[in-house]
């Protein structure tokens, strides 16, 4: 019978990755993780027995999980907007009416699958999406190619364009999505839409901004959430700001989340009226990097929010005209965009090499992490020479990459290793088991 299956998975997949059939639970692991999911490769699941996996089988057992998780969710998300759609034909009730502004669909979900009502109406809203607007995205969660976050994020930050202009920004992103993070996936998603209607993009922003607003829930143990919608330069100083005070605290042990949060208390509360710089900053750093075109308002490619990812042309030039910026020229590769410069042979970076750093990778290296650059430690990817820095391991650009401090603990207390490739800028992450993980180059 297993035979008989995985014949028929090999008419389905390009390849197992394993010469012949697997046999081990480790080459079974191996196969699924690259295998393309569906009922008879999801009846092999149960072959993935724990106890005789190694560390690099529990990896690829994992993948394989995941990849039928994925194609189970596109079954679901199908399902939902059936459902739905079930729900919109409005049928007459039991006194003759028809009610069409009341939707069920939301309270039968809900109840199924033991959900919030939002998250219910959440989960509706983006299967309808997805499966009246973007089969395409659809096809790649059914076959394990991207997760369901990812389309989720395809349906959210397209919610708003009109079907043609969602298309251009599928169109844009879909290559590249099976590679990437969600967080990734959504930054893409956002520079598109910003690409695809730039126009469109400024009313939107000036309508959303009439939604701006404080809120705060209460959790467990005395605490609370604090937080607040507002326009993204707005937000951008306001944490520029709060990092300003937070370096100006001892240090006392407190973490840099706590003292953040102790910098933004103190600037809120305990600022003594009239105690306030030239229109009410902080001196603090706010980064955009935008194209001198967009700059003097020949295009309207989007800008780079240090920390934020892409926004529009106009919010970009409304933080670079702002009183008191400073304005730096950072040289880039044309065709790679990659910035170019370089600086040599002592341990510890020159200014300039730190800013060209933290300007070309935006955010911690490791691939998973969103850590801000500017927040990062410096590391030597070949390590430095500190005997005869002459021979190898130089402090500059090339040879330097920011990392937060957990991963920078992990790149030199484990057997994690990293490699940076100067042409492109990925970033290559072997793990122990020997998975490699590749961190793709900041657009600036």
């Amino acid at each position: 019978m297993q035979a008989t299956l995985l014949d028929h998975d090999h008419d389905d997949t390009a390849t197992t990755g394993v010469p012949g059939e697997p046999v081990t639970a480790d080459e079974w692991a191996a196969h699924l993780a690259s295998a393309i999911p569906g009922p008879q490769t999801a009846a092999m699941l149960g072959l993935l027995e724990r106890g005789q996996l190694s560390t690099t089988g529990r990896i690829d057992a994992l993948k394989a999980w995941e990849r039928h998780v994925a194609w189970i969710q596109a079954q679901q998300v199908g399902l939902l907007a059936d459902i739905e759609a079930d729900a919109l034909e409005a049928t007459p009730n039991e006194m003759g009416w028809v009610d069409y502004d009341w939707n069920f669909a939301c309270e039968d979900v809900a109840c199924a699958l033991k959900l919030s009502g939002n998250t219910a109406a959440d989960r509706l809203a983006v299967a309808t999406a997805l499966e009246g607007r973007f089969p395409t995205t659809v096809s790649l969660l059914e076959r394990g190619e991207i997760c369901y976050l990812q389309a989720k994020a395809v349906a959210e930050v397209t919610g708003t364009l009109d079907p043609e202009a969602a298309g251009r920004v599928e169109a844009m992103v879909l290559p590249k999505m099976p590679g990437q993070s969600v967080g990734q996936t959504r930054r893409a998603l956002n520079r598109a839409v910003l690409k695809a209607d730039p126009q469109g993009a400024e009313v939107r922003h000036r309508r959303r901004r009439e939604d701006r607003t404080i809120w705060h829930r209460a959790t467990e143990d005395g605490m609370a959430t604090w937080t607040a919608f507002l326009p993204v330069p707005q937000a951008a100083q306001l944490d520029a700001a709060v990092d300003a005070h937070a370096a100006t605290f001892a240090d006392d042990g407190r973490t840099l989340n706590q003292k953040r949060v102790d910098a933004l208390f103190d600037l809120v509360v305990n600022r003594p009226a009239g105690d306030a710089t030239a229109g009410g900053r902080s001196a603090a750093v706010v980064q955009v990097t935008v194209s001198f075109d967009t700059l003097i308002g020949v295009d309207e490619e989007p800008g780079q929010l240090k920390g934020y990812g892409p926004v529009s042309a106009t919010a970009a030039r409304e933080v670079a005209f702002a009183p008191g910026t400073i304005w730096r020229r950072l040289i880039t590769h044309p065709k790679t965009g990659l910035l170019i410069k370089t600086d040599p042979a002592t341990y510890r970076p020159t200014a300039e090499a730190e800013r060209h750093v933290i300007a070309r990778d935006g955010t911690c290296a490791f691939p998973s992490c969103q850590m801000p650059a500017h927040r990062c430690d410096l590391d030597h990817i070949q390590p430095f020479d500190h005997e005869n820095p002459a021979a190898g391991g130089a402090t500059e650009p090339d040879n330097l990459m920011p990392l937060c401090r957990r991963h920078h603990l992990l790149k030199h207390r484990t057997r994690w290793q990293a490699e940076r490739d100067p042409e492109t800028g990925e970033v290559t992450w072997t793990a122990p088991t020997g998975h490699t993980y590749t961190n793709p180059p900041h657009s600036p």
